[in-house]
């Protein structure tokens, strides 16, 4: 009866796992954007919609909007040169660039759909052309689906977890595993933000250069006690501005 039971269990372990990898594999596509295939569930509009339903909670964490509106029209008028100059004009994404009023924390993030935040005390020490380097990452993000693909492999890997343990016990192991898995591919997000954010610069007028300048802005902000970059989502500065400047001689020449 207990050799029958375990046999039970690893049989519906295994058909958890087979269920993960068959929804896995049926929601495969390739981003027309970036010609990357990916891992996504959800469709532009559901994106569209996580974003603006998150947007004023966002805001709030951050201490609001920035009451200053000619700041705000800066960051309006970068943003939106950005986008009509690259491929983002040709997407389905609601593009909105929101300042925030902390003055603490150094940030900038995109929500799914195009709802893209910078803080105050990031805004405040940089010029025009890093700025358009901080929302290119941005518009990067939200072009490279990579929320949307992040909900889609956690997703993926819970339910994984979850046939290893019906069937030997071993969530725990394989939701570790996730996790490094997650981990890595975030980075990669970074990096290819930080790619296409070059590329948006370039065709907006922009100097990419000054992209670096931002990644030297951060690791300064960032401390000595920073976190190694395996520990983190991003990639560690000094490896950023590797990459970014393979980007700039790669879309320049230069």
């Amino acid at each position: 009866m207990r050799r029958g039971s375990w046999r039970i269990r690893i049989l519906i372990g295994l058909a958890i796992v087979a269920f993960a990898f068959i929804r896995r594999c049926s929601n495969q596509e390739e981003n027309p954007y970036t010609g990357r295939v990916q891992n996504i569930n959800m469709s532009a509009e559901q994106e569209i919609a996580i974003g603006l339903q998150t947007a004023p909670e966002m805001a709030q964490q951050h201490g609001g909007l920035y009451p200053d509106q000619r700041m705000q029209s800066l960051v309006d008028n970068v943003g939106n040169r950005l986008v009509q100059h690259s491929v983002a004009r040709e997407t389905p994404y609601e593009y909105e660039f929101h300042l925030l009023a902390d003055d603490r924390t150094i940030n900038a993030f995109a929500l799914p759909g195009g709802q893209i935040f910078i803080t105050y005390a990031l805004f405040s020490q940089l010029n025009e052309a890093q700025l358009a380097g901080v929302l290119g990452h941005e518009i990067g993000h939200v072009i490279g689906r990579h929320s949307a693909e992040r909900i889609a492999e956690s997703s993926f890997w819970q339910t994984l977890a979850t046939g290893a343990s019906v069937g030997g016990d071993m969530g725990n192991l394989v939701a570790g595993i996730g996790q490094n898995t997650l981990l890595k591919n975030g980075r990669g997000d970074e990096l290819e933000s930080d790619d296409l954010g070059v590329l948006f610069m370039i065709q907006s007028g922009y100097d990419p250069n000054e992209m670096i300048k931002v990644m030297e802005i951060l690791k300064a902000a960032a401390g000595p006690n920073r976190v190694p970059e395996f520990q983190s989502t991003h990639p560690d500065p000094e490896n950023r501005i590797e990459k970014i400047k393979e980007s700039i001689h790669k879309y320049s020449g230069r």
